[in-house]
């Protein structure tokens, strides 16, 4: 397994991490995506761990808290092998203060998380959106103070804009306080957004990308094809967990698919070992948060690391899944000779 700077950290990742959103099965949000139980999840981390894959990934939200308590459980006796990922700041309760990123509630979220993890530390705190109703100041005091009581490692912050993040980090170079050193956020060849901006800013401030749905809300498992219904098993049939996702037209998906196909059979890869794979190979990312309803997906998902796409391989990908960017980037991207997007 390789392993990568954690942006401007001297912390190293493995290039996968496995994501619990599949732990629990609570809801029919959580549902739609797997019910691990405590068996399960503990077969799903002796094979991540076998294969040199230590990062595991949660979040205070997933089943209500339930994928952090099964986490825990499967790994209880073998804390030390493994880097602990979670994040917080959605709501947790009905309180006025069970949500955000206030004094309050960052300090109630990380106890909670480290009581159900069964640890006390976490290794990467996230918090999972921006919370424009709590001074950042007040945000980053609160993560810096449980950074020097220990409780969390390196901090990281998931689904945030350019500015947001560009802010936080003034703030924290500012003041000299804890600073982000990844940001959590959506990519894959479906959903290219990252890139415009969050990409650039990334590469300029040495913050790493901790990938979470690299394969596109499960679009590119290489069963969501054009003239063909739905696998009986996706979270794409649960129009909650569809709607929760990111959204993306049919017809462009198909186009993506059809040139992962093509490569994949040049290769004798599968298509979501195609997919993961371009991924690993675009700037900034170091991490790609994969999950896993069993065994089967999780050993595939693993086959991604350990070769690299053909330069001309990746230029097809990168046609293929093209699209007309939003003003300005459009217009930035005409004044490559000062202003070069990210390579």
């Amino acid at each position: 397994m390789e392993y990568r700077q954690l942006g401007a950290s001297g912390f190293r990742v493995p290039v996968l991490c496995l994501g619990t959103g599949t732990f629990g099965g609570r809801g029919e949000f959580f549902g739609a995506w797997g019910a691990s139980d405590v068996a399960d999840a503990t077969r799903l981390v002796d094979i991540c761990l076998a294969a040199g894959l230590t990062m595991f990934d949660s979040a205070d939200g997933y089943s209500g808290g339930a994928a952090e308590e099964i986490l825990g459980q499967a790994l209880r006796g073998r804390r030390e092998q493994v880097i602990l990922s979670t994040k917080g700041t959605f709501r947790s309760g009905p309180g006025p203060n069970d949500v955000g990123s206030s004094r309050h509630h960052l300090i109630e979220a990380v106890e909670g998380s480290l009581r159900r993890l069964g640890t006390d530390y976490i290794d990467l705190y996230q918090l999972h959106g921006f919370d424009a109703m709590t001074p950042i100041e007040e945000v980053l005091q609160t993560l810096d103070d449980l950074v020097r009581a220990g409780k969390i490692r390196y901090i990281g912050c998931s689904n945030f804009s350019g500015w947001h993040l560009m802010k936080s980090l003034a703030i924290s170079e500012k003041y000299g306080l804890a600073r982000y050193v990844a940001h959590q956020a959506y990519y894959s060849l479906i959903g290219r957004d990252y890139e415009w901006e969050l990409m650039p800013l990334a590469l300029d401030q040495r913050v790493g990308a901790v990938v979470w749905s690299p394969l596109g809300w499960g679009r590119l498992t290489g069963k969501f094809r054009s003239g063909t219904p739905l696998p009986e098993v996706s979270r794409l049939r649960s129009e909650v967990a569809k709607a929760g996702g990111p959204p993306v037209e049919d017809e462009y998906v198909f186009t993506v698919v059809d040139a992962l196909e093509e490569i994949a059979q040049e290769t004798g890869k599968s298509v979501p070992q195609i997919a993961l794979n371009w991924l690993l190979q675009r700037p900034t990312v170091a991490t790609l948060v994969i999950g896993a309803r069993n065994e089967t997906q999780l050993r595939d998902n693993l086959g991604a690391v350990g070769w690299a796409l053909a330069p001309e391989q990746v230029a097809r990908l990168d046609a293929a899944s093209a699209v007309t960017l939003p003003y300005p980037y459009w217009h930035q991207r005409g004044f490559k000779e000062r202003n070069p997007p990210p390579v």
